[in-house]
């Protein structure tokens, strides 16, 4: 009889579980998780998403201004979204005010970093939306014009830019030169100068004076280029500087690693910026830019503004000494 009783007690104690854990599930089994139509993401066809070719003939005088440009280029200006993945860190992006590095700017604001950034002074009308793009997330902004072919203003760039932002977490070595020539008899040497002055001697001049202030976690980012795995004949020395940038990035991600600096580096196709319209493609190749790529169109700077992001953030702490390729298709990596 006792055993019975107990048999009965322990039937009734595993009854009630079941009935209390039945209860506690029922909610989340029979929950609504149907998806809001107002925040869902929606695919988008790659191909049609933004401008194909053929575009007018425009020019501009070097360096050329993205708010003249038509159409003008898309930055992430209204559509780039943070999340806080880079809150608190400070960077300093050079050619900040128009293409990749324009884009990087306004992501890295809002996911919550303060920004410098360093453009050439006629880009002035540029670089004033940038600054007011930052601020507008709460941001720190701060603006230093100046010409990248002068190792003594790099090292001030530096100083200017640690002092202004309380440090420095993140170097985006992005500004370039770029001159189309159909022949290297058509290069002077004032613009081959010009063009390794800008693409690679300011890097080593930055990279040199921003290591001082670089701690463990910080990031070295570069702009390398289709063109360094695929170059065309019109841009002889340009291509040459990419596949540089390339080889350094590759180079020093081994050198820094073991004191917790991270290298990397970005490979962008043909995208739609001033480097285009003012000089850096022929007015036929500027008509039909974009459209020998599989995509069939260029690349906007704000497809590219979520890689800049991700090779500085610290969920992306294993990645260095990494080329990310975006060029609709072509080329490598």
């Amino acid at each position: 009889m006792e055993n019975k009783n107990k048999i009965s007690r322990r039937s009734a104690i595993t009854g009630m579980g079941a009935i209390c854990l039945t209860t506690a599930f029922t909610p989340v089994i029979g929950a609504n998780f149907e998806t809001d139509e107002r925040t869902a993401v929606k695919p988008e066809d790659p191909k049609t998403k933004y401008p194909k070719p053929p575009f007018k003939e425009q020019s501009q005088p070097w360096p050329g201004l993205a708010s003249k440009m038509d159409p003008r280029p898309d930055h992430g200006e209204k559509s780039y979204k943070g999340s806080g993945r880079l809150k608190g860190l400070k960077a300093l992006i050079t050619g900040g005010d128009s293409g990749m590095g324009r884009a990087a700017a306004i992501a890295y604001a809002r996911e919550g970093a303060d920004v410098a950034i360093n453009y050439y002074p006629t880009e002035e009308e540029d670089a004033k939306e940038v600054i007011q793009l930052i601020k507008a997330e709460g941001r720190k902004a701060v603006a230093i014009p100046g010409d990248l072919r002068s190792e003594s203003f790099c090292t001030s760039l530096i100083e200017q830019a640690v002092k202004a932002l309380g440090g420095l977490d993140i170097l985006i070595n992005n500004a370039a030169h770029q001159q189309t020539h159909a022949s290297i008899l058509d290069i002077s040497t004032e613009d081959f100068d010009s063009t390794m002055k800008t693409n690679i001697y300011a890097p080593f001049w930055l990279i040199k004076a921003a290591l001082p202030h670089l701690k463990p976690g910080s990031s070295i980012i570069g702009t390398s280029s289709v063109q360094a795995y695929a170059p065309t004949e019109d841009l002889y020395d340009y291509a040459q500087t990419k596949a540089a940038t390339t080889n350094y990035i590759k180079s020093l991600a081994k050198q820094l690693a073991p004191k917790g600096i991270r290298v990397n580096g970005v490979a962008p196709g043909p995208i739609w910026t001033p480097l285009q319209v003012s000089g850096g493609a022929t007015m036929e190749k500027l008509k039909n830019f974009g459209g020998d790529t599989p995509l069939e169109r260029p690349g906007q700077p704000a497809e590219l503004a979520s890689i800049y992001v991700q090779l500085a953030a610290t969920d992306a702490s294993y990645a260095t000494g990494q080329i990310y390729g975006s060029s609709g298709g072509e080329g490598n990596p």
